[in-house]
């Protein structure tokens, strides 16, 4: 891998004169008077003035207007340098508001005071992370959908009505176009180093912000209208996201002297990684994986432009051509459709690992939702800021030269720090990497289908305890007792386990069991623990998965009624409320269930296998495909039918039978044509 110490800058010259130094060649000097009153009032007038259009189409000239704005930027800087901490609160603080997280502006303005480098980077994330989320709240007060990319909705008609025109062509030569300094983007992709962004942008969109809230309060007024804030994105069932131990102090310490000898980082971004780890060890969890995510990027963009062999993607595009950003890094393909060579440096449980926590569906997306501004950060869990910082830690070792001075004196000095190891990093190191080998996807569609069917599992195990009235009263009522059709269904499903029972583990069962002692919780987490390749499943695959998850969803409800049935007519048997036909059809129902049970099991069972042998379905002919799909449609069908009888509204047991008859046939034929993928594997 090139070394990152020659690299000096990752923007390319023309975005670098753009950010660094076209703002600073006009020496005017302007007064703050003329563009702030004394109680914070913005004259945006005098900022607006300083916007230059093209002559031939009448868009913003983007680089007069970053030089022409470039005085106003450093009078505001100076501005905000001047005032006191209360006195910002008194002039500004309530124009702060619209964005529903006014703590935030006040502490980019004390980071303004100091102007240190990575901090001021940090506040500017932040910043303009929330200012997304809330202008995404003003186009919602007149527009439905709003736009996914800062771009568009800095373009929007909606907003030009809420604000003007010339208000937004001011923002976008600030964040939003490829064109202007573009700093949302820059920053959070993970180009700029700390010293090449200049606070004076960062004050000048703070300053921004607060006009935006004025010129937002009048035009509330004249509309009578009323800004709604949308609910910030949560994070449910943390404990799918944790793969790595919780790490400690020590393993931070030494994580710390892995920034300074790995290879995975250019030199000019260490006290991003460096902040990012202190920001951990201060519980500043949304802070630490702020500043991680983009320079993981940036790590990752120097592996793929290595091992790829294109040196020049590794700087920011111009605005004719795309940034080299995670999301072309993560495919299978290149551009020229030649095969991505960083999954096989990577290696698969890496790449699963960056699928699941950045691009899967129902994964936490968490690099989407923070840099839109979705995330409440002050509630930011350190479950998740862990993942991510432990991930890191293994690639800054994965990825450090073990030749290098620097790095064999790092291990020398854990070496002598321990008396117990001769081999201290092991102790220290190895549990990450090794947690790092054995990733698993876990939001992956294979993978939320095999949790769906091990939840639908255990919500059947639950029915054999739940409370019903004695075998006696159920074959009292006439018609059931030694019913043949109920036989028959069992027969016919004891015919389509054999047809599976090869690809069963060895002594699970013999054939005379009964499926529901074959068919059990420990068979299915044992079927399901069998390991399938989740990265970049063809378009085939995942329509099966579509449908496979809609068949497992069903069965799932159909289990959750029977249960809320079951408990709520017990109930009333006891306390004699029931009608004569309640009584009736409640004993029915528990007749049913005792082949709906096996019936239950034994989808989930055909699901599970069709899940691990699921990319044989590339295999198939186009007409073999077809009639498979539109076989598993049928399933569907029969369990969307099966939630209807079975609702409490419906309680159409005997149909239910009928339903589940002609059902098995049609599973039984199937099979026997070896259309299934699992007849497809022999």
């Amino acid at each position: 891998m090139a070394l990152p110490g020659s690299v000096s800058t990752c923007l390319s010259p023309p975005v670098h004169y753009m950010i660094c130094k076209l703002g600073f060649e006009k020496k005017d000097i302007y007064d703050i008077n003329n563009i702030v009153s004394e109680n914070g009032e913005v004259c945006w007038q005098a900022v607006t003035e300083h916007l230059h259009y093209l002559e031939s189409d009448q868009s913003v000239d983007y680089i007069k207007s970053v030089q022409s704005l470039g005085p106003v930027c450093e009078s505001v800087n100076l501005h905000f340098k001047s005032l006191t901490k209360d006195q910002f609160v008194v002039q500004y603080a309530v124009w702060f508001h619209w964005t529903n997280y006014t703590e935030l502006f006040l502490e980019v303005f004390d980071v303004l005071q100091y102007a240190q480098a990575t901090e001021v980077v940090l506040g500017l994330m932040k910043l303009t992370s929330c200012l997304e989320r809330a202008l995404g709240d003003v186009y919602l007060l007149i527009g439905k959908d709003c736009p996914f990319l800062l771009r568009d909705l800095l373009a929007s008609e909606q907003l030009a009505v809420v604000f003007g025109q010339d208000v937004m062509d001011v923002l976008r030569v600030f964040i939003g176009s490829p064109y202007g300094l573009n700093l949302r983007n820059v920053l959070w992709h993970g180009f700029t180093s700390p010293q090449e962004i200049p606070a004076k942008y960062c004050a000048m969109l703070l300053f921004l912000t607060a006009g935006l809230g004025q010129l937002l309060q009048t035009y509330l007024l004249k509309t009578k209208y009323i800004l709604v804030h949308r609910p910030y994105v949560t994070f449910i069932s943390l404990e799918e996201l944790v793969a790595f131990p919780d790490l400690n102090h020590e393993t931070l310490c030494v994580a710390e002297e892995l920034v300074q000898v790995s290879n995975f980082i250019f030199k000019s971004m260490v006290p991003f990684w460096m902040a990012a780890l202190t920001a951990f060890k201060q519980s500043r969890y949304a802070d630490c994986v702020i500043l991680l995510l983009p320079q993981l990027e940036a790590g990752l963009r120097l592996l793929f432009t290595t091992t790829n062999k294109c040196p020049n993607r590794l700087l920011t595009a111009e605005p004719s051509a795309l940034y080299t950003t995670f999301d072309e890094m993560l495919k299978k393909h290149l551009d020229n459709e030649e095969i991505n060579q960083l999954p096989s440096v990577l290696e698969e449980p890496a790449m699963e690992f960056l699928w699941d926590f950045l691009n899967h569906q129902e994964g936490p997306r968490i690099r989407d939702h923070l840099s839109h501004g979705e995330i409440n950060l002050k509630t930011f869990p350190r479950e998740l800021a862990n993942q991510i910082v432990a991930f890191a830690i293994t690639l800054l070792c994965r990825f450090s030269d073990e030749d290098t001075v620097a790095f064999k004196q790092l291990f020398m000095e854990i070496k002598r720090s321990s008396k117990k190891k001769a081999v201290q990093e092991h102790v220290i190191i190895k549990p990450l990497m090794t947690c790092a080998s054995c990733y698993r996807s876990q939001f992956h569609p294979i993978s939320r289908l095999k949790k769906q069917v091990l939840e639908c599992m255990k919500s059947i195990h639950l029915w054999p305890e739940l409370p019903t009235v004695s075998e006696e009263h159920v074959q009292s009522v006439k018609g059931l007792e030694g019913n043949t059709e109920t036989s028959s269904l069992f027969l016919k499903m004891a015919e389509i386990l054999s047809q599976v029972q090869q690809y069963l583990p060895q002594n699970c069962c013999s054939p005379d069991d009964p499926i529901n002692t074959i068919v059990t919780e420990r068979l299915l987490v044992k079927l399901c623990d069998k390991h399938v390749c989740t990265l970049y499943s063809p378009r085939p695959v995942l329509e099966v998965l579509v449908v496979l998850r809609k068949i497992c969803t069903q069965c799932h409800q159909v289990s959750e009624q029977v249960i809320a049935s079951i408990e709520l007519r017990y109930k009333q048997w006891m306390k004699k409320t029931l009608r004569s036909r309640q009584r009736h059809n409640y004993l029915r129902m528990l007749n049913s269930i005792k082949f709906l049970s096996p019936v239950l099991r034994l989808i989930l069972l055909l699901i599970t296998l069709e899940v691990i042998n699921v990319h044989l379905v590339c295999k198939k002919t186009p007409s073999d495909y077809q009639q498979y799909l539109k076989f598993l449609k049928s399933v569907l069908q029969y369990t969307e039918n099966l939630v209807t009888y079975t609702s409490p509204e419906k309680n159409k047991w005997d149909e239910t039978e009928e339903l589940t008859n002609k059902a098995l046939i049609k599973i039984r034929n199937f099979s026997d044509r070896k259309l299934t993928l699992i007849q497809s594997a022999t």
